[in-house]
């Protein structure tokens, strides 16, 4: 079956976003600039974005509210060579474990390839964070693991919640107190379930808040909630945090989050933001961080 350009979703490689596109085997990416007018036009059927770089053999249809974007045989493909699956033990790449912060009491602990740098933080919209620890792929898992139940500290959180907290945030000295605070408590740990092989790294807090434009940006108070075939979503990049991309849209609905998982998998075709912008798709409320048929 043939397509046109998909979108792959949101890379955040630098301290700006990126969108990926894929035709085939082909690759290309847009880089994003805030400010700029971003639109498009969803065409057809939503089809399922593959796993591990290789298209679905059968180009299944998704639903359209999936945020994997991938059909059942693709995601257990996707998913089985994952640090999260634990099926990789005897990876023998170094390991970080950090401390993310998302709003007032919002905080998780995670592991991510030292490689990677802090890319995984911003994939995930961390309004701030750092790191804990650096080891062996076990021991980090094992750290994550003590900080986790020891603190009462999630290694997950919905993406409902951080949208919910994302337009009233404190500012940059609250949100370096928080983590600065949680930070202590986590080294103490050290001789409590803290492994040996896991070596402590020096606080320092990295926040995001600049680089995803949560500073200067308007309040988002509604989400795109699916895409439609001949739906259209156009208007001003203002900010962008993890997955989600915050249009300036118009003066009824104001800024709307797009969660570019949403994305994937359908073709799209180029739709220039004209006056205001406009969204054609339906929208459901987040202001009090409502979910909808889950979304999140």
């Amino acid at each position: 079956m043939a397509f046109g350009w998909r979108c792959t979703g949101v890379a955040w490689p630098g301290d700006g976003p990126e969108l990926g596109w894929s035709r085939g085997r082909e690759r290309r990416v847009s880089v994003l600039a805030y400010g700029s007018g971003l639109g498009f036009r969803a065409v057809g059927e939503r089809h399922c974005v593959g796993a591990r770089g290789n298209p679905c053999p059968v180009a299944a249809v998704v639903p359209a509210r999936s945020t994997g974007g991938r059909c059942p045989e693709c995601a257990r493909l996707d998913r089985a060579h994952s640090v999260a699956a634990d099926t990789l033990a005897d990876d023998p790449r170094p390991y970080r474990v950090y401390l993310a912060w998302f709003g007032p009491g919002l905080v998780k602990v995670g592991i991510t390839r030292e490689e990677r740098g802090g890319a995984r933080l911003r994939e995930q919209g961390a309004v701030a964070f750092t790191w804990l620890g650096r080891g062996p792929l076990m021991a980090a898992r094992r750290t994550e693991e003590v900080v986790r139940a020891a603190l009462g500290v999630p290694d997950r959180i919905p993406y409902a919640r951080k949208r919910s907290v994302r337009g009233q945030l404190p500012g940059e000295r609250e949100r370096f107190g928080e983590v600065v605070e949680l930070y202590g408590r986590a080294v103490g740990l050290q001789g409590r379930g803290w492994p040996e092989s896991l070596e402590p790294l020096s606080l320092e807090v990295v926040d995001h808040a600049r680089a995803f434009g949560l500073d200067r940006s308007a309040r988002a108070t509604r989400a795109v909630g699916e895409l439609v075939d001949g739906g259209v979503v156009a208007g001003r990049l203002v900010a962008a945090a993890g997955p989600d991309l915050h249009l300036a849209v118009d003066d009824r609905d104001g800024v709307v989050v797009l969660d570019t998982r949403l994305i994937t998998g359908w073709e799209l075709a180029a739709a220039t933001p004209s006056g205001k912008g406009e969204v054609g798709v339906p929208l459901i409320d987040i202001a009090g961080g409502g979910v909808q048929g889950g979304l999140f």
